[in-house]
């Protein structure tokens, strides 16, 4: 199901996407399990992208392009109720990865690219400050590496395998989504079938 002309993201699409998850047996260590939960996430980082790119192209203003994020956000970010906790934390793990992707484009809609570091050093800074349980300067440093990779910069995932697994490791999965959402802003369809 492919988004009405005019809209980026809509409930409908993202329900459909729980109702899927809802149906299937769903096994993380299974590839296609993992699959359809990367694709759930995916599918929201390229509905993001194409917001960043609409303003970057001068077809919607800042205040329209942060509206548009925030009624994303609200469809994404809402609590999911799933009778099946295991499903229920899998989804909040990836609402946990596209948090970051929020921030970032909101941040290089208002702000453009952040020119402090690299990717990488700014992930290496989001491990240190998490080490240091300061949350708020992880995800910030996230944050301006997510403007860094909107801004054309690559994500090498070798500086992941450094963190200890932890937020920054959630959130640098969602940075890696915007990553691939970045060189291939094409649709992910629902339906397989």
């Amino acid at each position: 199901m492919s988004t009405p002309p005019g809209e980026f993201y809509t409930e409908d699409r993202w329900q459909n996407w729980l109702d899927r998850i809802q149906q299937e047996e769903i096994d993380p260590e299974d590839e296609d399990s993992a699959r359809l939960l990367l694709n759930l996430q995916d599918d929201t980082a390229i509905a993001i992208v194409k917001v960043v790119t609409s303003h970057s192209d001068g077809d919607i203003d800042t205040e329209a392009a942060q509206e548009e994020l925030a009624k994303i956000r609200e469809i994404v970010l809402a609590d999911v109720e799933f009778e099946d906790e295991e499903k229920a934390m899998l989804v909040d793990g990836v609402q946990t990865s596209l948090l970051c992707v929020f921030y970032a484009a909101e941040q290089y809609i208002l702000d453009g690219v952040a020119e402090d570091a690299s990717v990488e050093e700014y992930i290496v800074a989001a491990g240190d400050a998490e080490a240091e349980d300061d949350l708020d300067a992880a995800l910030g440093y996230c944050v301006q590496a997510g403007t860094r990779i909107i801004g054309g910069n690559d994500l090498d995932l070798a500086v992941a395998e450094e963190l200890e697994y932890g937020l920054v490791t959630e959130w640098v999965n969602g940075l890696d989504s915007l990553h691939n959402a970045m060189s291939d802003p094409e649709v992910v369809e629902e339906d397989d079938e």
